[in-house]
């Protein structure tokens, strides 16, 4: 069972014997300077709602990033850096 992060519904929709997950989405009206979006659109390669996505995705994941950024030299290891380059 696949249960959608944002909402914790599933919904399930049999294609070409595969299954395909729906997530709720929500549609926006914003205001962006345009030259933002243009170098966000540039930088990403893709359009508009790809690139915002992609930057809605990223300010959602910098939490994480931030507290794994604490556990700099906290973290002890058993195999040291030297053993894992000899592969």
């Amino acid at each position: 069972m696949v249960t959608s992060m944002v909402t914790g519904e599933h919904n399930y929709k049999p294609l070409q014997k595969r299954w395909e997950v729906r997530v709720k989405t929500k549609k926006l009206t914003l205001e962006v300077p345009q030259e933002l979006l243009e170098k966000a659109t540039h930088a990403t390669g893709e359009g508009i709602t790809p690139t915002i996505r992609k930057g809605l995705e990223l300010v959602a994941a910098s939490g994480a990033y931030a507290k794994l950024r604490s556990l700099k030299g906290k973290v002890k290891f058993s195999v040291r850096l030297s053993e894992l380059r000899e592969d």
